[in-house]
């Protein structure tokens, strides 16, 4: 977007042609699509194993709003976002990795056991199934591994590229 204090010559208008490419659009819209996934996967997995996430519900929760503001600015063409989205598609997808792999002690399949006590969700009631957990987990990590590609794609786009060309140029080159 351009700055309302940005002065623009008289009978010129700002283009950013690389926005009117179909495949910026659709790298826009497919990474948008994948950060509200992976919120609402992440916000899944933090409600419906709330007993057991060890005092990491607030830090789910606050991923997960921070993937949802990205996604509103993301289909705003804000590109600055687009290193923070791999930076934390790439934490997030390490934190999957080793809850999937039990390599802090213990993973979501463990927990099948009959010895360990039952998953309780955010309103009390019976949580998620450890299998099912361990599923979400899984594809949280898959949707991570695909936001850090599509983020790092869009960034090379250049959606921020812009031109100030004459007013009846941008008409005809919009149209054309």
């Amino acid at each position: 977007m351009v700055s309302q204090s940005r002065p623009v010559k008289p009978g010129h208008v700002v283009t950013y042609p690389n926005r009117e490419r179909r495949s910026s659009r659709a790298t826009r819209t497919a990474l948008a699509a994948v950060l509200v996934c992976s919120a609402m996967l992440m916000l899944l997995v933090t409600v419906g194993g709330w007993s057991k996430l060890d005092g990491l519900e607030a830090v789910n929760l606050i991923w997960c709003v921070v993937y949802l503001v990205m996604a509103f600015f993301v289909m705003r063409w804000a590109r600055e976002l687009l290193p923070i989205a791999v930076a934390l598609g790439a934490l997030m997808f390490v934190f999957t990795l080793i809850a999937e792999t039990a390599a802090a002690g213990v993973s979501w399949s463990d927990r099948s056991a009959p010895y360990y006590a039952p998953v309780h969700s955010l309103f009390g009631g019976a949580g998620l199934s450890p299998s099912t957990l361990d599923a979400l987990t899984l594809v949280i990590a898959i949707t991570q591994a695909l936001l850090v590609a599509a983020a790092a794609f869009a960034y090379r786009q250049a959606w921020n590229i812009e031109y100030e060309v004459p007013d009846g140029s941008a008409r005809s080159a919009v149209t054309a």
